[in-house]
């Protein structure tokens, strides 16, 4: 898989899945920016990756749902590394509970990251790719936005709206070269899963013996299939949804 030389920006890379594709496309070449809301945990992966797979990368702190924070980012991103030949839209944040005992403050952080954050972080990409003829564009989504997941009812909103916002941008953006796909991970071990053990040991159990394969993912595993997707084999694959769930999910 060819990204060597690419500049890749990836957000909520400083842990779990976001790290985990972070040190995917390092391993096959590509320049790496760590973007996180914990700038030392971005700055620690960078070197981490720079050091491991002799790549240049950089860390960047940012909070996705501040518009003004994403712009200075991705600025800082083009002046270490270059432009951003492919953004891999990771970052996102949940809250597991019933929907009937949630908040409108709460739902309204679960849309600015995970929805709005994502449109935003893309947003400040996209010009110079259309100006540069290509470009690579994966959303973390998840299986919770294709089929619904209790206890996680806006998230699980948000997530659709990630699946349909990459595949009308998909749309928009082919005849410039640039590839919008969305990978939808099933059950996988981070913290977000943790909180999920958290509110109901038992829901996590269930959900553990739904899949087919019966286990969680790893995070790894999640990155190998984003990686494929930023990737040059995967030239003639837009606006596609992919899951990555153990045969949880079959859609």
């Amino acid at each position: 898989m060819s990204v060597r030389e690419k500049v890749a920006l990836v957000t909520g890379a400083g842990s779990g899945i976001g790290e985990a594709v972070a040190d995917a496309l390092a391993a096959h070449g590509a320049a790496v920016a760590v973007c996180d809301v914990d700038a030392e945990a971005a700055a620690k992966v960078a070197a981490s990756l720079a050091e491991r797979h002799g790549v240049r990368t950089t860390g960047v702190g940012a909070d996705i749902s501040d518009s003004a924070a994403v712009r200075t980012a991705v600025e800082q991103v083009t002046a270490a590394l270059g432009p951003v030949d492919v953004l891999v839209n990771n970052a996102a944040v949940d809250v597991i509970g019933r929907f009937v005992d949630s908040d409108e403050e709460t739902w309204d952080r679960i849309i600015a990251v995970n929805l709005r954050g994502t449109i935003t972080v893309t947003r400040a990409v996209l010009d110079p790719m259309i100006e540069r003829g290509g470009g690579r564009i994966v959303h973390i989504a998840s299986d919770a936005g294709r089929v619904g997941s209790s206890g996680e009812v806006v998230y699980s909103a948000t997530k659709g709206g990630v699946i349909a916002f990459g595949k009308a941008l998909a749309r928009e953006v082919a005849r410039h070269g640039i590839t919008v796909n969305c990978v939808c991970p099933g059950p996988t071990d981070t913290a977000l899963l943790g909180q999920v053990a958290d509110y109901s040991q038992r829901m996590y159990d269930a959900t553990v013996r739904a899949i087919p394969l019966r286990r969680v993912a790893r995070p790894d595993e999640i990155a190998g299939v984003v990686a494929f997707l930023a990737s040059d084999d995967a030239a003639y694959m837009t606006g596609q949804t992919l899951s990555v769930s153990g045969g949880l999910t079959m859609v």
